[in-house]
């Protein structure tokens, strides 16, 4: 009997490992060129992970090991308990992988290529399907051949959402979508956490992460330079400071806690280490506080914390 994508997740028995994706020590190389040097990445079932990184980081790369298309030249690769290089078939029937640049077959509608990339894989949810037909207002009597960029991006998340699967892999998935279906994708995405499906998301789109991520990694020359919620992360990073001040300080200098302070005429600004938030409030009401405004760090901040230049980074 058929199960349901929901289904699918939890029935591989009670016994299914806390992960999905497993990656320690992985290496691989181009000739010379190191694009994977020693990452690290753990992906938990029913989980968005956030992974991150410019172009050129290596999450392209990382992406194609596990889905079989590379071989690692060092290091352990996981993929749903089995290895996606000698498991590749197996392991494709249980994943869906939607690609930054989605290639058609010219003289296949839509609808076509959706369902046989779903029998490809684990089956179709039709319902779903139809649904997600009419959500990215995606006409699939169309062929291949005349379908625009982002439409063929809607295929293929058309084909990878309603497909029976654990495991969604999606490289820059909203690549040639309009800010309103970047908005559905969201939604749906978001659907697919609350049923418990395994999603792995690389994205440019920091603010798509932050929305839909449990968890990211930050990938940086072929490492993973740092991983956790974003709450971990902002740990690390200051949190800014705007108020309104009835009784500004003679002398900056006086703010113990505050660093980057400046002062123009009533209105300060400064950052302050996540540890030091309360003595630095104490500091600032000493001074008669009018209006105040805490902003914790975004993950564009965090992002840019591993890539701004040396002098531009926080000590």
């Amino acid at each position: 009997m058929r199960t349901t994508a929901g289904q699918a997740v939890t029935g591989r028995g009670r016994h299914a490992s806390a992960s999905v994706i497993q990656v320690e020590g992985l290496v691989k190389a181009f000739g010379d060129f190191r694009a994977l040097d020693g990452l690290d990445l753990t992906v938990a079932r029913g989980e968005v992970h956030g992974f991150l990184g410019p172009n050129g980081a290596g999450k392209s790369t990382t992406i194609r090991v596990l889905l079989g298309l590379l071989r690692a030249n060092a290091g352990r690769v996981e993929v749903l308990g089995g290895d996606p290089w000698k498991d590749v078939v197996a392991l494709h029937r249980r994943l869906a992988y939607v690609p930054g640049d989605v290639s058609l077959w010219p003289g296949m509608t839509g609808g076509e290529a959706i369902d046989l990339l779903g029998n490809l894989r684990g089956g179709l949810d039709e319902t779903r399907r139809r649904d997600l037909v009419a959500r990215f207002e995606l006409d699939p009597t169309k062929r291949g051949r005349q379908y625009s960029k982002g439409n063929r991006q809607k295929v293929a998340l058309v084909a990878a959402l309603a497909s029976d699967v654990e495991l969604l892999i999606l490289d820059e998935p909203t690549s040639g979508l309009d800010p309103l279906m970047e908005a559905v994708f969201q939604e749906e995405i978001a659907k697919e956490k609350e049923r418990g499906r395994s999603v792995l998301l690389s994205s440019h789109i920091l603010s798509e992460a932050e929305a839909l991520a449990d968890r990211v990694s930050i990938i940086r020359a072929g490492k993973v330079v740092e991983t956790g919620t974003l709450d971990q992360l902002r740990r690390h990073t200051r949190t800014t400071i705007h108020a309104t001040l009835t009784e500004p300080p003679p002398n900056l200098d006086s703010l113990r806690f505050i660093k980057n302070a400046t002062l123009e005429g009533a209105h300060f600004t400064g950052t302050v280490d996540p540890a030091d938030l309360n003595a630095a409030m104490a500091e600032l009401t000493r001074h008669q506080l009018s209006a105040l405004t805490i902003t914790p760090p975004s993950l564009q901040d965090l992002f840019l914390r591993h890539y701004a230049a040396p002098e531009d980074t926080q000590a």
